[in-house]
């Protein structure tokens, strides 16, 4: 990571860990429930990022103040809440412009980030790739290059007075050259990393692997699933953003349908678009599936808006369109009648849980109906191809199978990956 990463990313030891207090301002008619649902994520992800939460602040406005967000009232009582606890950082809920959290804190004298700093920090902690920090970095700096402006003295022309007049360079000049010319670098290896990936996909394409991409709020249980389904043995944490290298692994599927099953990175509202292009190459693992499960938390509150969020990137992705299960995963902690509401709000959807491993056959069965059925066919194969016939008995079923006049003759249920590799050992009677 470059020198311009942001202040969060430093992690400090357990016994230094910064003390936080938590501030959300809302404008216009926001459901208090919804404002407390914001606050409690908000407090999640803090302490992911390693803080301590030791108090928490909101106000309502019909709009934002301009200088500080908060209103003056607010300032001050967050000035007390910060010296009474002895926090040395404050998190807002809403993103800040440049000038705001400049003026947060001189009025505060401690550090201030917003939530997309927040969220930034996370993904540098958990990003463990190559193409993971570079992605990382990438919208590290970008969101840093939006904020370069209005930093007050530091950024005046350097120099002055008689013997240092001349054109010469602004620190902010400077510090946008430094941020452009890394970023150039960062593009440059993440186009080779891509087209490295994009050749690992073109082969599955090739081949006519059924795809299937893992989609969903972060903290919903993709990786708990992706075990599940193919004993990958991906890491699983109880936290926000566990994964964010997307790992692929072959699936098979009843009728000895192959497919293969991708997860990836968890979304959440307001997902910085810094990090919605920067990790644009990964996604499209998403943009690419024939079929997406979209795992949604079913304990959690108010997972109408926890889908929404996904939705709206799936939009910008430009994946809103594939064909999608629902998996409303995690109902072993919900009762009957809880259970009753997701089937009428979701029937489509399938009820599972990795935990007791509840509605998995009932997924992999609906997972099998979208891949296109195995063909049977009548094959007459020169005895020299026996790696076709060892092919067949690993991804098809023979039926029959005999062998005569130098051919193998045999009747076998195809998968469509290989109907048309086969369609030139067809015997004339097809089956």
């Amino acid at each position: 990571m470059s020198e311009e990463r942001s202040d969060l990313t430093e992690r400090p030891r357990e016994e230094e860990a910064e003390k936080a207090v938590l501030v959300s301002v809302l404008w216009g008619d926001v459901p208090e429930a919804e404002a407390e649902e914001s606050l409690s994520e908000l407090r999640s992800l803090a302490e992911t990022a390693g803080a301590v939460v030791v108090d928490s602040l909101v106000q309502s406005r019909r709009k934002p103040d301009a200088a500080t967000l908060l209103g003056k009232g607010k300032l001050q009582e967050l000035q007390r809440r910060v010296s009474e606890s002895g926090a040395d950082l404050v998190i807002f809920d809403q993103e800040l412009t440049s000038s705001q959290q400049r003026n947060l804190e001189n009025a505060l004298d401690i550090k201030v980030v917003d939530r997309t700093a927040l969220i930034l920090d996370i993904f540098a902690q958990h990003a463990h790739s190559k193409e993971g920090k570079a992605q990382v970095e990438m919208a590290q700096l970008r969101y840093q290059l939006t904020r370069l402006t209005g930093k007050g003295a530091q950024l005046s022309r350097l120099g002055g007075g008689i013997g240092t007049r001349g054109p010469g360079e602004t620190k902010l000049e400077v510090d946008r050259r430094r941020i452009n010319m890394r970023l150039r670098t960062l593009n440059r290896e993440l186009r080779e990393l891509t087209r490295v990936r994009r050749v690992k996909r073109k082969r599955r394409l090739r081949l006519e692997v059924p795809t299937f991409s893992l989609v969903g709020y972060t903290n919903a249980g993709k990786s708990s699933l992706l075990n599940l389904l193919t004993d990958a043995g991906v890491l699983v944490e109880d936290g926000l953003f566990s994964t964010l290298d997307p790992t692929t692994r072959r699936l098979m599927l009843p009728g000895n349908r192959r497919a293969v099953i991708t997860d990836t990175v968890g979304f959440i509202n307001h997902l910085p678009h810094q990090l919605v292009e920067a990790f644009k190459s990964t996604l499209e693992e998403v943009r690419e599936a024939d079929v997406l499960l979209h795992v949604i938390d079913a304990s959690a509150p108010n997972i109408e808006r926890r889908t929404r969020a996904v939705e709206e990137v799936l939009e910008e992705l430009g994946a809103l369109d594939i064909p999608t299960i629902y998996v409303l995963n995690k109902i072993d902690l919900l009762d009957g009648e809880a259970r009753e509401y997701l089937r009428k709000r979701y029937p489509e959807g399938v009820l599972t849980s990795t935990v007791t491993g509840e509605g998995i056959p009932e997924l992999k069965e609906r997972m099998a109906a979208c891949i296109p059925a195995s063909r049977t066919m009548r094959l007459k194969l020169p005895l020299e191809e026996g790696r076709l016939l060892s092919l067949l008995y690993r991804r098809g079923k023979v039926l029959e199978l005999g062998s005569r006049d130098g051919f193998y003759h045999l009747l076998a249920e195809v998968p469509p990956e290989l109907a048309e590799r086969l369609r030139a050992f067809k015997e004339e009677k097809d089956a």
